[in-house]
């Protein structure tokens, strides 16, 4: 029997990327040396990074109609080895993204939603893929009454529902909590939604512990360079990987959706949390050493060559 699939309701963007020495001050101009539209959107690159790991994979998520960067966003998930047959067309551009890439690979982004943020109908094959799934994968990216609407359908019908906590700023919906199978942020988001500090591991876990008492059943926090905790459950001992160094940082930029997509493979292939954050943490590792968000997303057979040497 093949495997349920992993479905992947989302965003999509196009990212304007322009590599630049800093950030500017306040009134200062600065020249960028040039200028790239590549495929993005958190919600497309975790499908993307899960297709790329082999691992059917479902994306749902809206294209501006007549917007020109549609087809470059269509080809680029098609290629990943994407199904594309419940993405929506809407009037309107496609979601664009604006990233400042700062020599050393970190990265600000300014993100303008489009399609991402029109009205979303879901529809009833959508319904009804998110019924049979092996799990749900969200972000932050979409107006957050479509992601409350598909947990709930999702938990309802007993499928695992992932959360991405990158996005937008503001508060969760606390009725998606205890939807939540799982909820991964950075430490960043991680503060912000609980008010807690989150300079130490033991201020890291005391936060996670936090989002598990509103509801959530298991926390995975993505601490960049220094690796990942995840808390499996209460009562379970917190489970701690290191980053699998990379040889060059020259893009974060993904890193961190590379990061959730493929643990989610990993889990939905039966792999026991440790080894799915070891699987997770290569892929990362991989994903930094490339430029842009989708192009950089790696094959399965590079991360199993990358673990296999570890």
């Amino acid at each position: 029997m093949s495997p349920k699939p992993l479905i992947v309701v989302g965003s999509v963007n196009a990212d304007l990327v322009l590599p630049i020495e800093r950030l500017p001050k306040p009134g200062e101009t600065l020249a960028a040396a040039s200028i790239e539209t590549v495929p993005g959107g958190k919600g497309a690159n975790q499908a993307a990074a899960a297709a790329r790991a082999g691992y059917p994979t479902f994306f749902v998520g809206q294209f501006g109609r007549d917007d020109p960067n549609a087809a470059l966003l269509r080809n680029a998930l098609l290629g990943c080895g994407v199904d594309l047959a419940h993405a929506a067309e809407v009037e309107g551009p496609c979601g664009t993204a604006l990233i400042l890439l700062q020599a050393g690979g970190e990265n600000s982004i300014i993100i303008v939603g489009g399609a991402n943020q029109a009205a979303w109908k879901l529809s009833d094959g959508v319904k009804a893929l998110i019924a049979g799934a092996g799990a749900v994968l969200l972000q932050r990216e979409i107006p957050e009454p479509v992601n409350v609407e598909v947990a709930k359908l999702a938990a309802a019908a007993g499928v695992p529902v992932i959360l991405d906590a990158g996005g937008v700023e503001g508060p969760i919906d606390p009725a998606i909590l205890p939807c939540l199978t799982l909820l991964s942020p950075n430490e960043t988001e991680l503060a912000r939604l609980t008010g807690l500090p989150t300079d130490s591991e033991a201020q890291v876990q005391a936060a996670a512990e936090k989002l598990m008492s509103a509801g959530v059943k298991s926390v995975l926090v993505k601490l960049g360079a220094d690796g990942s905790l995840l808390l499996p459950g209460p009562g379970q001992p917190p489970l701690r990987q290191a980053a699998i160094k990379a040889a060059q940082v020259v893009d974060t930029t993904g890193a961190g959706d590379c990061f959730t997509a493929t643990y989610a493979v990993a889990v939905l292939e039966g792999k026991p949390p440790a080894e799915a954050l070891r699987f997770a943490s290569a892929a990362a590792s991989i994903c930094v050493q490339r430029k842009g968000a989708m192009p950089s997303l790696p094959a399965r057979t590079e991360v199993d060559e990358l673990l296999s040497k570890q």
